[in-house]
């Protein structure tokens, strides 16, 4: 008999819109929105109305795209399916941490807006980019990385897609790069170089901001970016060391997998961890859940059909 997961959507699938046919259909769902706006009023406004342009500064994208996922979830939850384990995509392990109860909502909240400021101005020193490179081995994105003085893959997404960081002056140099090699390069819509050296002061930020917040053990297992593994004691380490090592996402589907775990749910904007865990495992059931609809849709099905 397998088990649900909660995926948390990470940043990049930003879009103005999101979350409220949430807001307005859910109970749970509001509560986060609103619990956002006491702190940090107008995240509300800016992820229903905001521009891309303006959701897309990390500044804004970190607490926004979080108050989606978070709010999927509780959606979810308040429908009556529960999930046995979380996983987050880089940003959405924040929210995956504070679903499964490390972080009370306000304290995850909170933490989200710090590591956002963080990660924005280490980006900004950095002057760093992203691009997810296609339709080449990771051996090969390795080679290329090699190449260039300060290009890292940071994001082992699936079989035939890495990310890249690198400085914003060599992206386009990358692009062409990886081209010649056979593959495609896709720069992300981040405003920086994750997961990567770029992020090294963000990371030691951050350490020293975890010292003032009890982070306590979830409740439900969250497997880390950081080693595709369940949280251990060091939890502080962890959420410090994810903003500047690289993302183990198939790596973390397929130990989830080995687990028991046969039913993904994808919370928060867009499709993106769905398309993935189908191409990391076609076997496995995967539903994704951004709006209301979706949310009854899923939790019908899951119902109809136990794991």
């Amino acid at each position: 008999m397998g088990k649900i997961a909660f995926v948390f959507s990470g940043q990049g699938t930003q879009y103005s819109g999101m979350g409220k046919d949430l807001y307005e259909n859910s109970p749970a769902a509001k509560e986060v929105f609103d619990t956002a706006d006491s702190i940090r009023p107008g995240t509300s406004g800016q992820c229903f109305t905001g521009t891309l342009e303006e959701l897309s500064q990390t500044i804004n994208t970190q607490p926004c795209v979080f108050c989606v996922d978070l709010a999927a979830a509780r959606c979810l939850q308040e429908l009556g399916i529960q999930p046995e384990a979380v996983a987050g995509f880089s940003l959405g392990e924040v929210a995956a941490l504070t679903f499964a109860g490390a972080f009370s909502a306000e304290e995850g909240f909170r933490f989200v807006c710090k590591r956002a400021e963080f990660m924005q101005d280490a980006a900004e020193k950095s002057r760093s980019a992203m691009a997810a490179v296609l339709k080449l081995s990771v051996e090969q994105v390795r080679s290329l990385c090699e190449g260039f003085k300060n290009a890292y893959p940071v994001n082992y997404n699936c079989k035939g897609q890495t990310v890249a960081a690198l400085p914003k002056s060599e992206l386009d140099e990358f692009c062409e790069a990886v081209q010649k090699t056979g593959g495609r390069a896709v720069p992300l819509q981040v405003s920086g170089g994750f997961h990567s050296p770029f992020m090294d002061e963000a990371s030691e930020k951050l350490l020293s901001e975890l010292q003032n917040i009890d982070v306590k053990q979830p409740e439900l297992p969250v497997y880390s970016n950081v080693d595709a593994k369940p949280y251990g004691e060091d939890r502080k380490k962890t959420i410090a060391r994810q903003v500047n090592s690289p993302v183990y996402w198939q790596k973390s589907v397929e130990n989830m997998i080995a687990d028991g775990f046969d039913t993904f749910v994808e919370v928060g904007p867009g499709k993106t961890l769905t398309g993935l865990i189908r191409k990391i495992s076609p076997q496995v059931r995967v539903f994704h859940v951004e709006n209301f609809s979706d949310a009854q849709n899923a939790a019908e099905e899951i119902r109809r059909q136990p794991c």
